[in-house]
């Protein structure tokens, strides 16, 4: 231990005010220095929520895509539409399958494996993606002023129809309610 003397020879020396000062500096260095806990869960976060965000996109992008077109066909009038997918976007990542045959006198050896070519992205290796598949439209609801009309609502579940290659009772056109 320090004698009381040299403690206090210390002290004078440095200053009280230095002192505190490199205390407090300390304390913070220490409480910042540790990784917090909602760092990490907010990164795990970040990741499910850029795999959801994937899908969302593209179905309100579909959405856009879709009411811009129905609002240039006569007779629709304002347009909302609803798009319902099937499951969310899936990645195909490429696989390297090494193969090796090998023969003796007595026996035959086959060895296959497969391995995920992984790719360096943002410091980081991922898997190489060969393709993105886009989510299966699974159901459209379409509503217009113009869906108390026949043939505008024929047309309406045609034009979905062909451009979600889906069935047409898939497709639901209901009239707008008239806001007065």
């Amino acid at each position: 231990m320090i004698e009381r003397d040299k403690l206090k020879n210390i002290i004078e020396t440095i200053g009280i005010k230095k002192i505190i000062l490199m205390l407090a500096l300390g304390i913070f260095l220490i409480l910042f220095s540790f990784p917090s806990a909602s760092k990490t869960q907010k990164k795990q976060k970040e990741t499910t929520i850029s795999q959801e965000d994937s899908t969302d996109v593209y179905v309100k992008k579909q959405e856009q895509r879709l009411v811009r077109a129905l609002k240039q066909v006569e007779g629709v009038g304002k347009v909302k539409v609803m798009i319902t997918v099937k499951s969310s976007t899936e990645s195909v990542i490429n696989k390297d399958s090494p193969y090796e045959e090998s023969t003796n006198e007595k026996e035959k050896t086959v060895k296959e494996g497969e391995e995920t070519i992984l790719v360096e992205e943002n410091g980081k290796k991922v898997p190489y993606v060969i393709k993105k598949i886009e989510p299966e439209v699974e159901g459209v609801v379409v509503v217009a002023q113009g869906g108390g009309n026949d043939v505008v609502s024929r047309n309406i579940v045609e034009a979905v129809s062909v451009l979600f290659h889906i069935s047409s009772y898939k497709v639901k056109v209901l009239k707008m309610e008239d806001l007065k």
